[in-house]
């Protein structure tokens, strides 16, 4: 058979080869190698759930943890920004690691399993801090905290704070690059119901999580500012403990795929082969046999021709001499690798230039989570005369923006858009991504323009406490904007990576997803750092403690001419990309 074949001839050249067996596991889940149907949905409730809690617990913190460190700890505002931008770098960098220690090593299972308890352990940490009052400096008045008088934190008591967050960046790791894959294994493929299950699934995640943004945004919010915030930190933390009880209570259900090995030592080989082979030429004639082309590993993948757009790296799969033997192994795969290595690393090389664009594109949002919050505690938070909105949940303006948006654009837009411009979705995946770039930046145009509104009406007109006589829902059009930016930004990339990114390493391609994120916070923690020293300098600090005092619409205008210009490079880069499939080939 074929694809036995080709199983048995590329496992001799593969960095990391998984026993025949695993191969027909992953590839067509069959029962009888599994020795146990997929369970399907029933095992659903107890993935889903362990998902849905970390993300309560996480987002938990995230949502309201601004506040908690200048309110808590004394922090000023660029202390308290640069801590949450390192911490966020970190939650969502963490799972580049994860995806890799779960394929090359220990499996999707033990991975999350082992995330559950690094996400406890740091929540358990972090309510302790909010608990104990030896974990934090002592509380001081608002007259105190307006003059600058409060006793700052120590060393032990930021290191404490910093190991809770580290714990919980671990956790993440675990969990979210293998909770996707993992759920996918409990689906039988190879039937219609398993199909249908799994398309279903996709849905039942992205609903989940907009549900746990709206409960972290406004309950738990709600219960740390004015009930406590170690029973704020403590709900999300006893979620944690009965996420871990739930996933571990359908151990007997779940299909378990061992790993296979990681695609990064795949991507070397081709790299070092192609370097090994830079003095030799492309013929401009190929004929058959002269690149190293075996039957694919997994049979159900479409099989990539050799495509010309890099050509240079083509030379990895070009046989010369006897680097083949007579029955077809490759001697060394460090120096002659197959043709879907070289298309597979193709497609990344082709991917990056779009990739990076998005990692400036996010700087807006990254806004959002910090800078909004310290501007809406100086507006009035009132909804009538009974009701006050925390700082911290403002963002759920963005959510039902999303909420409302999205349905729309699904079901009525891009049906429309189909119609007259002939293209699956509307418009390209590209454009998508484009105009979220857009958005974000007449979001920072918006926010810079009410933020000079805001900070005028708090000089002529605010009380002792600086709060401007100005309705928070003033924030309403940058935080709907940013919504608008999300949907098709983040979306947008979402579909692209899956899309574009080769069939197999789909993971890798969700988890650049969290790696942009994590880089765009450490971006906007380093320019807010450096807008922070260059002003201070210069006297006229741009993102003083006292947001009154600063030029934060400045800083937006700033984020705006960024995204401008990074806006102009991803032009420049979209119109040089080539979609999968149509590249020229050999």
């Amino acid at each position: 058979m074929v694809g036995g074949h080709g199983r048995k001839r590329l496992g001799v050249c593969s960095f990391l080869s998984p026993p025949e067996e695993e191969n027909n596991a992953t590839d067509l889940l069959d029962t009888a190698t599994n020795h146990r149907k997929p369970a399907g949905w029933k095992a659903m409730p107890f993935v889903l759930g362990n998902e849905t809690f970390e993300r309560l617990a996480s987002f938990g913190l995230m949502a309201n943890f601004m506040v908690y460190l200048q309110s808590e700890y004394h922090m000023n505002q660029v202390q308290a920004a640069t801590i949450l931008n390192s911490w966020s770098g970190a939650f969502n960098f963490a799972p580049i690691f994860g995806a890799y220690v779960s394929d090359a090593y220990i499996g999707k299972f033990k991975t999350i399993a082992l995330g559950s308890f690094s996400s406890l352990l740091g929540m358990v940490i972090m309510t302790l801090t909010a608990l104990l009052p030896q974990l934090r400096p002592p509380p001081c008045t608002h007259e105190e905290q307006i003059n600058g008088q409060c006793i700052s934190f120590n060393k032990a008591q930021l290191c404490i704070l910093i190991v809770s967050l580290c714990w919980l960046s671990i956790g993440t790791g675990g969990i979210k690059p293998c909770s996707i894959p993992f759920s996918v294994d409990q689906f039988d493929l190879t039937t219609e119901e398993g199909r249908k299950g799994n398309n279903s699934f996709y849905n039942l995640y992205y609903t989940t999580q907009t549900i746990v943004l709206l409960i972290t945004s406004t309950l738990v919010v709600y219960i740390q500012n004015d009930i406590s915030w170690a029973l704020g930190f403590g709900i999300p933390t006893l979620c944690m403990l009965c996420a871990i009880i739930l996933f571990f209570s359908g151990t007997k259900l779940y299909i378990y795929i061992k790993p296979e090995g990681s695609v990064f030592a795949s991507v070397a080989q081709v790299i070092v082969a192609a370097c090994k082979k830079c003095q030799l030429n492309i013929p401009d004639d190929v004929v058959d046999g002269q690149f190293y082309d075996p039957p694919l590993k997994r049979s159900l993948l479409p099989k990539p021709p050799l495509t010309r757009q890099y050509s240079w790296l083509n030379k990895a799969a070009l046989i010369v001499g006897d680097e083949v033997n007579p029955d077809g192994f490759c001697k060394n795969p460090w120096r002659l690798c197959t043709v879907q290595q070289v298309e597979d690393v193709q497609s990344l090389v082709n991917i990056i230039p779009i990739w990076l664009t998005s990692i400036l594109g996010f700087l807006a949002m990254n806004q959002q989570g910090t800078l909004t919050v310290a501007q809406a505690q100086k507006m009035d938070l009132h909804l009538g005369p009974s009701i006050k909105i925390p700082a911290g949940s403002v963002s759920v303006i963005s959510l039902i923006a999303i909420a409302i948006w999205l349905p729309f654009y699904d079901r009525v837009l891009v049906p429309a858009l189909e119609k007259i411009t002939k293209l699956e979705g509307g418009i390209t995946l590209l454009q998508r991504i484009g105009i979220g770039n857009l958005f974000a930046i007449l979001t920072m145009l918006v926010s810079g323009f009410i933020e000079t509104k805001r900070r005028h009406s708090a000089l002529l007109h605010g009380g002792p406490d600086g709060v401007a006589p100005m309705s928070v829902m003033w924030l309403s059009p940058q935080l709907i904007l940013i919504g608008f930016s999300e949907i098709f930004s983040i979306v947008g990339l979402i579909e692209f990576y899956n899309k574009q990114f080769p069939d197999h390493m789909r993971s890798i391609g969700n988890s650049l997803i969290y790696f942009t994120f994590s880089l765009a916070s450490y971006a906007s923690s380093s320019v807010i750092n450096i807008v922070h020293n260059v002003t201070t300098k210069q006297g006229s600090n741009w993102l003083s403690d006292d947001v009154n005092a600063s030029k934060l619409d400045y800083f937006y205008f700033l984020i705006a001419g960024i995204s401008l210009l990074n806006f102009v490079f991803f032009l420049f880069c979209a119109q040089r990309y080539q979609y999968k499939g149509r590249a020229k080939t050999m």
